[in-house]
């Protein structure tokens, strides 16, 4: 019997999860290519009230442009507006969240996870309540100091702050892992002669490495993506990329602009799916890693 003559029917489970899977990729895929899409377009095409088929086919971006498809969008946005001061007060933050908080989630959720007290216990109990309560709360209480010390709008004081949130969260997801890890290889590395920062830094670390970088990504999405504390921390001069973004519809009455926001929806979207892609292999190795008991 051949191979291919071997091969059982698809059952109607497959064939509905194939479905709802294609149903899904389509809705959460088709609303960022359409935008892609219409970001080479004018605001007269991509807002047609007349006919909605005008995006598709660019009737008014080459009576104007002379040709179907036009970057002004992407010029008005990066240049004429300085989405690029934007993109690099992104990077500035987003990377300076993601190191301090690594860095002291690492070594604190490390340990956390060898600590035979229980103090250990109430100080991941106090975490999750700063995780679980509101960041504008938190943030309230920041304003004052930041007013009367001149310090508001800045990146650092932001950075700051970020910090302040994200470390619950690193907090508990390095402990989970570290959790995992047998405390034999400590000890094994210990009765080799390594201390106990020599034994964290060669042998525990290369281990949960996925686990680091999985909670560095979503670290660096939550600073990313952040817009209520950023819009209420930064100044107009040293917004964010998603600030920026929400500055352009701000003024959309003005023609063109909401072609900018949508241009600057595209330019901030595309480094996320890059990103995601590029690192996929050790998000699902560390999610692994962290479900699973050592």
């Amino acid at each position: 019997m051949s191979i291919v003559a071997s091969r059982k029917p698809l059952s109607f489970l497959s064939i509905a999860a194939m479905a709802f899977l294609l149903i899904w990729l389509a809705i959460a895929a088709v609303p960022f290519l359409w935008t892609l899409w219409g970001s080479f377009k004018v605001q007269a095409d991509f807002f047609s009230k007349l006919d909605w088929q005008n995006a598709l086919y660019g009737v008014f971006t080459l009576a104007e442009t002379g040709s179907y498809f036009t970057g002004k969008g992407y010029e008005g946005a990066w240049i004429e507006e300085e989405f690029w001061r934007s993109s690099v007060n992104t990077l500035i933050m987003t990377f300076s969240v993601v190191a301090i908080s690594l860095t002291l989630g690492t070594l604190g959720g490390y340990a956390l996870s060898r600590s035979g007290y229980r103090y250990a216990f109430w100080v991941l109990i106090i975490a999750l309540i700063f995780r679980a309560m509101p960041h504008i709360t938190l943030v309230s209480g920041y304003l004052l100091p930041f007013f009367q010390l001149n310090l508001y709008g800045y990146l650092g004081t932001t950075i700051v702050v970020m910090v302040a949130i994200n470390q619950p969260f690193t907090l508990w997801m390095l402990h989970s892992f570290f959790q995992n890890i047998p405390k034999d290889l400590d000890e094994s590395a210990m009765v080799d002669g390594c201390t106990r920062f020599q034994a964290f830094r060669y042998v525990i670390i290369p281990v949960m490495w996925p686990g680091v970088i999985t909670t560095g990504l979503f670290s660096f999405l939550l600073a990313y993506n952040d817009f209520a504390l950023t819009g209420l921390l930064l100044s107009q001069e040293n917004q964010t990329m998603v600030p920026k973004i929400a500055s352009f519809l701000g003024s959309a009455q003005e023609e063109g602009n909401v072609m900018y926001a949508v241009s600057a929806v595209v330019s901030a979207t595309a480094p996320l799916f890059i990103l995601v892609m590029f690192f996929q292999r050790q998000i699902v190795s560390g999610l692994t890693a962290g479900a699973v008991k050592g």
